[in-house]
């Protein structure tokens, strides 16, 4: 029963709510119509400037103007109360203004008599002034930014929408908050646009109080004087103290109302209350020193009120000495918040994420000696060579490569450096600064008074030399390299093989949203309606796990559309795309009249591989381990013998094993592309400079060529 009770309480309250606007408006409109008692028009008067004051606090305590988006709705609300009660004042005023100034209520009376004390002129003067700040000022400038408002969010909402989906296809937001973010788009033009109308309701407004006064003041007096036979002076002294009595109680509550407009079109959205705000923007003790010292001087000028001045001087100057004491109070606090918690940390043990995060997805570490190289932050010799690889890089792999942090660690050897992509060293070798490092080349005979080393990132002999040895090598036929050089160089390489480590959501929308900019439709038409964001950086990752450049972004998705249906996994679709990108590849290594330089397998061995392919089914390939062990060293040393003639060969395999055999060769020669024969250009010469088995080296299954 309880429960029933409950109920229909909460029915009967929720209906009467329901109906307290429909209800309001009528009565509203009613009032237009039918004559009220003095009591009614002096309580509604009273509720009208209430509701005014209202809406004005609720506009400056909003954070942001859509928080109060029933505004519109208000001030049509108010705005039409208020004309319903100068329609019900006006008949009032003519119908009973000859017996005195009281006959239309207190609260007209008293606006009237306070303003005009005993002058019409003073009266009609000050609601003309009141009327030109609220028309001409307020009025004016908050229907010019509502309309310049409303513009510029229309103008801007499909990029907002475009924004949105981008975010929920690049896996940062979910679908739910992509719907209320969509919601909230549509929420802020709607605001707008309707703000740039309700403008209007506020500027006719202030014209219709001009013109019910002039009603008022004009029909009062003629009525006055022909039908109540009252004097010029008698006429005078009731109407315009009831007419301006009116436009004042009309018209204040309507510059109220002008002001709450002004302030919400021009209120930015911020997370604090607008005093606030505005208390933090202003608190600048740079900005009130200046103004207290003008202040001051101001007063001495023979003729000022120079008490008042400098009184206000020093208000402006203790102004600024509290904010500056406030700021240092700050400062100091969280000072020792900061050595308590450095203190805390180290006297209990304590590690803080800050302490430990490093989110750098390519480091290079230095030791002591080599912090010369970046000695200057911005020009330094390493710093700027690893700007220039970023950016090659970035063309030649067809996304943007991270940045790359440069920083020292105390405990590495001296004169060691290590690169990192993540966490993870992969790469670690000795440069010496202030010295040289030479390579022989084919022309270079003679050897040179250095420290012996191999070079890390070709594995070539080299020689560490003094500047002053220089001359002599380069005249001997050595090419000499700067030890930031050796560094950025084996950077470079580093990137390159582990580039698809680099390559995530985030870099892939921004190759996919530059494309959008020229080709939108062929962006829309793929991402992500045929391929998930995350699944087509799969399958880059994919491809530049094999150092395949994915830089021509337009020819992907067109074959990603043609595959479009096929129901294709991320290797096979990275296995479709690789034909048309294989080129990409080539012309990056090899010149454009030269020969590609290729390695065969024996056609034995190569069948051998195919058909132990066919029988195990496995993902990785299964030989035997003499055979693997006989190739990779064949492969190696024919690497090795191009290396040292500034050449990359390619394995060439048959389409069934050239993934399975890429994995395997790659385990141990990360510089060695395997290619299908299929995916050669047509156009494409192919030189053969070597053809290798399972075989041993020196057995009849190795031969090498020209």
């Amino acid at each position: 029963m309880a429960s029933l009770e409950t109920f229909g309480f909460s029915w009967s309250r929720r209906y009467l709510s329901d109906a307290v606007l429909p209800l309001g408006i009528l009565f509203i409109v009613a009032m237009m119509v039918l004559p009220l008692p003095t009591l009614l028009l002096d309580i509604f008067f009273s509720f009208n400037i209430l509701l005014s004051l209202l809406i004005l606090m609720v506009a400056i305590h909003t954070f942001r103007p859509l928080d109060f988006s029933s505004f519109p709705t208000l001030l049509l609300v108010a705005t039409v109360l208020r004309l319903a009660l100068n329609v019900a004042s006006t008949r009032i005023v003519l119908a009973n203004g000859h017996s005195g100034t009281d006959a239309a209520g207190q609260v007209i009376q008293a606006f009237g008599e306070f303003v005009i004390a005993g002058n019409f002129a003073v009266g009609i003067f000050v609601f003309a002034i009141l009327v030109i700040i609220n028309l001409v000022v307020i009025t004016k400038g908050a229907g010019r930014v509502s309309e310049v408002s409303a513009r510029f969010t229309l103008d801007a909402m499909p990029g907002k929408q475009m924004a949105i989906d981008a975010d929920l296809n690049a896996g940062i937001l979910t679908p739910e908050e992509a719907t209320f973010r969509r919601s909230e788009v549509a929420r802020e033009a709607d605001f707008h646009g309707a703000m740039d109308g309700a403008s209007k309701f506020v500027k006719g407004d202030a014209v219709a109080g001009i013109l019910i006064l002039a009603i008022n003041i004009i029909g009062g007096v003629s009525i006055g004087l022909l039908q109540h036979d009252l004097s010029l002076s008698d006429a005078a002294q009731f109407y315009v103290v009831l007419s301006v009595g009116d436009g004042l109680v009309a018209q204040i509550p309507s510059l109220l109302l002008s002001i709450a407009t002004a302030i919400i079109v021009t209120r930015v959205s911020a997370s604090q209350p607008m005093a606030e705000h505005i208390g933090q923007e202003i608190g600048i003790a740079r900005a009130w020193y200046p103004v207290a010292a003008v202040i001051g001087i101001i007063g001495l000028v023979p003729g000022m009120p120079t008490n008042l001045f400098i009184g206000f001087a020093v208000t402006a100057a203790t102004i600024a000495f509290l904010i500056n004491r406030r700021n240092r109070d700050a400062a100091s606090s969280d000072e020792d918040s900061d050595s308590v918690d450095q203190e805390n940390d180290e006297n209990d043990g304590i590690v803080s994420a800050d302490q430990i995060a490093d989110n750098a997805r390519i480091s290079v570490i230095l030791s002591y000696p080599l912090i010369t190289l970046v000695e200057d932050e911005v020009s330094g010799p390493l710093v700027t060579r690893v700007s220039g690889i970023r950016k090659e890089l970035s063309k030649s792999l067809g996304f943007v490569i991270p940045s790359v942090r440069i920083k020292d660690d105390l405990n590495l050897q001296p004169n060691f450096y290590q690169i990192k992509i993540g966490q993870r060293i992969v790469a670690e070798d000795k440069v010496y600064p202030g010295r040289l490092l030479t390579i022989p080349t084919g022309d270079a005979s003679v050897a040179l008074d250095g420290e012996k080393v191999i070079e890390p990132t070709f594995g070539l002999e080299a020689y560490w030399i003094t500047e002053q040895q220089r001359t002599l090598a380069e005249a001997r036929g050595y090419v000499v390299v700067e030890p930031e050089s050796v560094i950025t160089t084996q950077l470079s390489r580093m990137i390159e093989q582990h580039a698809f480590e680099l390559i995530g959501q985030d870099e892939l929308k921004q190759v996919i949203d530059k494309l959008a900019e020229e080709s939108p439709s062929l962006v829309d038409s793929v991402v992500p309606k045929l391929i998930p964001m995350h699944n087509l950086t799969a399958v880059m990752k994919k491809l530049l796990e094999e150092q395949i450049p994915i830089n021509d972004m337009r020819k992907i998705l067109e074959i990603l559309a043609e595959l479009a249906g096929r129901n294709m996994s991320v290797a096979d679709t990275a296995e479709a795309l690789r034909p048309h990108l294989v080129p990409l590849l080539l012309q990056r290594i090899v010149p454009h009249k030269d020969p590609v330089p290729v390695i065969t397998l024996d056609p034995e061995f190569e069948n051998l591989l195919i058909n132990a392919d066919r029988q195990n089914q496995q993902e990785d390939l299964i030989i035997d381990g003499n055979l693997s062990q006989n190739m990779i060293r064949q492969l190696s040393d024919v690497v090795d013998h191009q290396m040292a003639e500034s050449k990359t060969p390619f394995l060439i395999v048959a389409p069934l094993i050239r993934k399975k055999l890429s994995k395997m060769v790659r385990a141990h020669l990360t510089d060695l592309n395997v290619l299908s024969f299929t995916e050669l250009p047509e156009t494409k010469k192919v030189d053969v400079i070597a053809t290798v088995s399972g075989a041993d080296q020196d057995g009849p299954g190795s031969e090498q060529g020209e």
